[in-house]
């Protein structure tokens, strides 16, 4: 990475209250998981909060990791976990 390229994103998946996932974007995955935790976060983590991170990738750009977000969210539950383990397509 050079000087002017710009900083990766992160595509996360979180673990939240009553076993349920939640899928985001971020620069910095602790520091969203926190603002998540602290009710600054997405709507959906203030009414279920984060217990922890299950998985993150890192991906070149914002485009790229958008890209990838709409492919998590449209896997299975069940799914969603092993996404993560797969090789970058």
């Amino acid at each position: 990475m050079t000087e002017n390229d710009p900083p990766p994103y992160w595509l996360y998946l979180l673990e939240c209250e009553g076993g349920v996932f939640y899928a985001g974007i971020a620069l910095d995955v602790e520091r969203r998981f926190y603002q998540h935790l602290f009710g600054t976060g997405a709507k959906f983590t203030r009414a279920r909060p984060p217990l922890r991170v299950l998985a993150a990738r890192e991906y070149p750009s914002k485009s790229h990791a958008l890209r990838a977000e709409l492919a998590l969210k449209a896997l299975a539950r069940a799914d969603k976990v092993g996404f993560f383990a797969q090789a970058e397509a």
